[in-house]
C-alpha cells in the first residue's frame, strides 16, 4: 500500500529558504565561497577576483575585493567607454573583450603607480606570457578569474578580458587550454589564431566573405560599421590604435550632464515663514479688514430689503 507523502508542520519549520540570488538564478554561492574563501594564516589578507560579465551590448570588467562588509570595487571598466578610444562598434566581440580588459588593467595599475612597475606586453603576438616580479619594487598585483554563470568552454569570450588583463601587466593564474587557438585533439597552442581575434582579423575576413557572396546580408548585419565608415581593412588598424591610446590615457573620466532643475511644487505655508512675523501680521490684519467690510456690506444690503 502506497501510502502519500505529506508535508507536516515539522517540515516547513525546517525548511530553509535560499537566497535571493541563489533563487534568481544570478549567484552561485558555492562557488563563489570557494573562490573568497581565506586560509586561517592569512586572516585579513586581501584576495582579488577579476569578475567578468557580459550583456547584450557590453562587456563589464571589475576588480573586486571581498570584504565581511559586503563587496568592494577598486576598479572597472566597460567595453562602451571603447568608443573614447576609436572603438565605436563591435563592443561585445573578441577583440572589444581584450580591449576591456587592458583597459581594467591599465587603469588599475595606473591607480595603484605600478603602472611604470608592470608595463605588460609591449607588442602582441597571442603568445602566453606571465608576469615576472620586479626586484625594484612590489610584487605583481594578483587577481583570480571570476566567470559567474558563463560557461567556460574553449573561446569564450570571458578568457578575452583575461587575456587583455594579463597583457595589460595583472597577474592572473590560468593556462591556455580556454583560448582561441587551442586544439583539444592535439593539445596544441596556435598564438596566430589568438592574434587574429585580438585584432578582429576573423571579422575582417568575415565581412569580405559576406559582402562577396551575400551583399543584403552584409548590409543588414555590418550597417553599424558602414555609417561609422570602417570597412573590413580598417580593422586591424583600428585596434592597434585603441590599444596604444588604451596605454596612453587609462583613467576614467567623469562625464557631466545638464539636468534640468526640478520644480516642485508651490508650499504656501513654507512661502509664508520666509516673511518676516511683522510683515505677515499686517498681512493678516489686511485680510481681517476685508472680511468684515465684506460682513457690514452685507448687512446693509440686508437692512435695506428689510
Amino acid at each position: 500500500m502506497n501510502h502519500k507523502e505529506t508535508k507536516d508542520k515539522s517540515y516547513f519549520t525546517r525548511l530553509q529558504v535560499h537566497y535571493r540570488r541563489r533563487r534568481e538564478g544570478k549567484t552561485d554561492y558555492q562557488a563563489r565561497k570557494n573562490m573568497i574563501v581565506q586560509d586561517q594564516r592569512s586572516i585579513n589578507t586581501p584576495k582579488h577576483r577579476l569578475v567578468v560579465r557580459r550583456t547584450n551590448r557590453c562587456v563589464i570588467a571589475q576588480i573586486i575585493l571581498a570584504t565581511i562588509q559586503g563587496d568592494k570595487v577598486l576598479c572597472s571598466a566597460y567595453s562602451t567607454e571603447l568608443k573614447k578610444y576609436g572603438i565605436a562598434v563591435g563592443l561585445t566581440n573578441y577583440a572589444a573583450c581584450y580591449a576591456t580588459g587592458l583597459l581594467v588593467a591599465r587603469r588599475l595599475l595606473k591607480k595603484l603607480k605600478l603602472d611604470t612597475l608592470y608595463a605588460g606586453v609591449s607588442e602582441i603576438t597571442g603568445k602566453d606570457k606571465a608576469v615576472e616580479a620586479n626586484k625594484k619594487g612590489p610584487r605583481p598585483f594578483k587577481a583570480y578569474l571570476d566567470t559567474g554563470l558563463v560557461r567556460t568552454s574553449t573561446g569564450a569570450r570571458v578568457f578575452a578580458v583575461m587575456k587583455g588583463a594579463c597583457d595589460g601587466g595583472l597577474n592572473v593564474p590560468h593556462n591556455v587550454k580556454r583560448f582561441v587557438g587551442f586544439n583539444r585533439g592535439s593539445k596544441k597552442f596556435d598564438a596566430a589564431v589568438l592574434r587574429e581575434h585580438i585584432f578582429g582579423i576573423h571579422v575582417s575576413k568575415y565581412m569580405k566573405e559576406l559582402q562577396k557572396d551575400d551583399p543584403e546580408a552584409y548590409k543588414r548585419q555590418f550597417s553599424a560599421y558602414e555609417k561609422a565608415g570602417i570597412t573590413a581593412d580598417k580593422i586591424e588598424e583600428m585596434y592597434k590604435k585603441a590599444h596604444a591610446a588604451i596605454r596612453e590615457k587609462p583613467e576614467h573620466v567623469a562625464t557631466t550632464k545638464n539636468v534640468p532643475e526640478k520644480k516642485g511644487h508651490f508650499n504656501k505655508k513654507a512661502h509664508m515663514d520666509k516673511f518676516p512675523l511683522k510683515l505677515r501680521q499686517a498681512r493678516w490684519r489686511m485680510k481681517l479688514d476685508a472680511v468684515k467690510r465684506k460682513m457690514k456690506n452685507a448687512q446693509a444690503v440686508f437692512d435695506e430689503d428689510d
